[in-house]
């Protein structure tokens, strides 16, 4: 077996993600679209932790412009999150693979606490490991725990599934038919761009540490095991300049 191009990763998945075609909620197909689709990186020998958003169910910033206090909303969403990730961890079990689910916030009754060296040890005996509960503070997006999981367990890459978006563009391409799209950017590039492919805490953080992110569609099928066999897929923000 080729061995792939990076041995741990984190998987960021948005809540959106999980809906499908629908307005709200889980779409049962589209999750077990999903957990085949991180089946086939695990079986090529991928260590895999998954951070999972919550925007299908619920959005903190929505409910803070009706007047909720934003804290209050953020804890809201972070919730919206655990039930994601008991969600794809069920179906993700239903493929055969073996799921660890930790959560920022204390719900022992349904997901251990985040404990880094306990994922790490999951993630060494080929689990899957699912991180749920944001970062277990407000004031943040998804994209940020993201990061910091991907820094802490020490993986290889930060990838970030997108839905129906193959990259990063200079705008939005669903309301710009004429955007464009970058095949690679540095940290710098993309954090002084203001592009939105992910929230300038989580791309500092990336830059910070030189963690690659790669920023892809992964409902184009085949798309998610090209990055691990080394295919150039959707864009690539690393530290290395273009020559």
């Amino acid at each position: 077996m080729t061995r792939p191009a990076y041995s741990r990763v984190v998987l960021k998945m948005s809540g959106d993600s999980f809906k499908g075609d629908a307005d709200f909620g889980i779409d049962a197909d589209t999750l077990q679209y999903i957990s085949l689709q991180i089946k086939s990186i695990v079986d090529m020998g991928v260590e895999v932790g998954v951070v999972v958003g919550g925007g299908n169910m619920w959005r903190g910033a929505d409910h803070e412009k009706r007047g909720m206090d934003r804290s209050t909303a953020d804890f809201a969403g972070m919730l919206a999150t655990i039930m994601n990730a008991l969600a794809l961890q069920d179906s993700l079990e239903k493929t055969g693979l073996t799921v660890r689910t930790q959560s920022a916030i204390s719900m022992p009754s349904v997901a251990e606490p985040y404990i880094r060296r306990r994922a790490i040890r999951h993630l060494e005996k080929d689990r899957v490991v699912i991180f749920a509960g944001g970062a277990g503070v407000p004031y943040m997006t998804t994209d940020t725990p993201a990061a910091l999981r991907a820094l802490e367990i020490g993986a290889d890459a930060l990838i970030m599934a997108k839905n129906g978006i193959d990259g990063v563009y200079d705008s939005d391409p669903q309301q710009n038919s004429s955007a464009k799209k970058y095949d690679h950017l540095t940290h710098h590039e993309a954090l002084s761009q203001r592009l939105q492919a992910l929230d300038s805490t989580a791309l500092s953080l990336c830059m910070d540490n030189s963690l690659p992110i790669v920023v892809f569609d992964i409902f184009k099928s085949g798309n998610l095991q090209a990055i691990l066999s080394g295919e150039h897929v959707g864009t690539l923000i690393d530290d290395i300049l273009a020559t």
